[in-house]
C-alpha cells in the first residue's frame, strides 16, 4: 500500500489542479448569507418581543416565557455577529478580486 493512495474519508478531497476562483459568485455568496441572516436576527427578535408579551400576559407561565424571550435574544445577537462577519468576508473578497486583477491599494 506505499504506492497506493489511502482513502482520506468523507471529507478529504484533494484536487488535482485549482481552479480559478470566481469572484462575483463569491461575493454574491457572502451577500446572500448576510441578507439572510438579517432575516434571522430579525426573526429571532420578534420571537423574543412575543415571548416578552407573553410574559405578561399570562403570569402564571411568565418564567417559561422569560426564559425563551432571552434565549430568542441571544440568537438574534449570533445571528447578527454572522451578519457582521459575512459583510466582513463580502470585503475581503472584493479586496482579493482586486488585487488578482491588478487594482492595488496604496495606503497612507
Amino acid at each position: 500500500m506505499t504506492e497506493e493512495k489511502q482513502h482520506q474519508g468523507v471529507f478529504h478531497h484533494h484536487k488535482s489542479e485549482e481552479k480559478p476562483v470566481d469572484y462575483r459568485k463569491e461575493k454574491k455568496h457572502h451577500k446572500n448569507l448576510g441578507h439572510v441572516g438579517k432575516l434571522g436576527a430579525a426573526a429571532a427578535g420578534a420571537f423574543a418581543m412575543n415571548e416578552k408579551h407573553k410574559s405578561k400576559k399570562d403570569p402564571e407561565h411568565a418564567h417559561g416565557h422569560k426564559i425563551k424571550e432571552e434565549i430568542a435574544a441571544a440568537a438574534a445577537v449570533g445571528t447578527c455577529g454572522l451578519v457582521f462577519h459575512e459583510h466582513h468576508e463580502k470585503k475581503a473578497t472584493k479586496k482579493e478580486e482586486e488585487e488578482a486583477n491588478g487594482k492595488k491599494h496604496h495606503h497612507f
